[in-house]
């Protein structure tokens, strides 16, 4: 957990560089995936091989979001990034679905002064984050987990299961029937 001072100069600077970035990364041809890459790289911390965001995508300061291989954000992504966000390998976003690590304190006379609070989110590898999804600070998301649209994920959820809801939980593991859930599933392997 991180305590950090809103109104604080240095950090407001930051982010309006970071702001600027994203800006110019949004108005880039849709179609221009080579020099979306680059400002990917720009922007984040670390990109992995083949790792995509559809724009528009906004962030806070960018050096703290890492994405690994393969990672697929579609349209709308905001990832308020105070403190580290993780993504794993072959993680796939759903539009507009925010990642935020920011809090704020109940009590208004902390929140008066400025008293702002972060925690760190990670996401594993082979996770698929339905649409609309808001994941907030101190969230963890295992490995090979599905996110079910409109969820609201405010704790660790375990690798492994779909987990769906306000707050978002885990309704079941997912098994070897999901492997034949759909009938082409044969010819594709």
């Amino acid at each position: 957990m991180f305590f950090q001072g809103c109104y604080n100069p240095a950090y407001e600077e930051q982010i309006r560089k970071c702001k600027d970035k994203c800006f110019e990364y949004n108005k880039l041809n849709p179609s221009d995936r080579e020099t979306q890459s680059i400002m990917l790289k720009e922007i984040l911390g670390s990109a992995g091989k083949d790792a995509i965001i559809v724009p528009p995508f906004w962030c806070d300061y960018g050096y703290n979001i890492h994405v690994g291989d393969s990672f697929y954000a579609n349209h709308n992504m905001l990832v308020q990034d105070g403190l580290p966000v993780k993504f794993g390998n072959n993680v796939f976003i759903g539009p507009n679905c925010t990642f935020t690590t920011a809090e704020h304190p109940i009590d208004p006379e902390l929140r008066k002064k400025g008293v702002e609070i972060a925690k760190s989110i990670t996401v594993g590898d082979n996770v698929w984050i339905g649409t609309g999804s808001i994941i907030l600070g101190g969230a963890t998301i295992g490995d090979n987990t599905v996110i079910g649209a409109g969820s609201v994920v405010t704790k660790p959820i375990p690798a492994n299961v779909v987990a769906v809801g306000v707050p978002c939980s885990v309704v079941r593991e997912i098994s070897e029937k999901d492997k034949t859930a759909y009938p082409f599933y044969s010819d594709i392997r």
